[in-house]
């Protein structure tokens, strides 16, 4: 039962453990290359494109580790001065056209790197085929549409509120205000 709740936590944590993972790896990758610069006048003639590549899945899979937290920018100020069930209907509508437009941009990202792309485009230093970096696009716009309609269905039919990092420490910074003046 144990290594059943592992692997589920493990299944909808992934994208942060990845995350974490591309972030050290470039960072130290590129620290290295700043001390082969500095101290050996040599730096490694892959380094600073593999950084570039993982900086590129780091940045996709981060867009969905903020889907997934709800914590993506949006204009949603006026939605506060309608009624609860409004402001959620309002708020499902904006983000069925989110997951529309992530759905067909999946579908042209997938399209591109497996049916138009040509085989022999390489990266220059790596000399790895162009598709493996691509294919962050449809994968990361995939499992956003999935963090999204994950979020809308735990908001709409579980009665689960659903707040971003941010708006969860104002109110936690309010409540310690209010109990600090108590």
């Amino acid at each position: 039962m144990a290594a059943g709740r592992f692997f589920l936590k493990f299944i909808s944590n992934i994208e942060e453990y990845l995350c974490e993972a591309l972030l050290a790896f470039f960072v130290v990758l590129l620290f290295v290359q700043i001390l082969l610069r500095q101290f050996f006048q040599y730096s490694l003639p892959w380094g600073e494109e593999l950084a570039t590549y993982l900086f590129v899945w780091f940045a996709y899979l981060g867009a969905c580790v903020a889907a997934k937290m709800s914590a993506h920018n949006r204009v949603a100020f006026h939605f506060k001065f309608f009624p609860p069930i409004v402001k959620k209907v309002s708020e499902a509508f904006a983000d069925l056209l989110w997951v529309g437009f992530n759905l067909y941009f999946a579908f042209l990202s997938y399209d591109f790197v497996f049916n138009r792309m040509n085989l022999f485009w390489k990266s220059q230093t790596i000399g790895l085929p162009m598709k493996y970096f691509y294919m962050i696009l449809p994968i990361a716009f995939v499992l956003m549409s999935i963090r999204i309609l994950w979020n809308n269905y735990l908001s709409l039919f579980k009665g689960v509120e659903i707040l971003d990092p941010e708006a969860e420490e104002l109110e936690n910074l309010k409540r310690a205000a209010a109990a600090a003046n108590a």
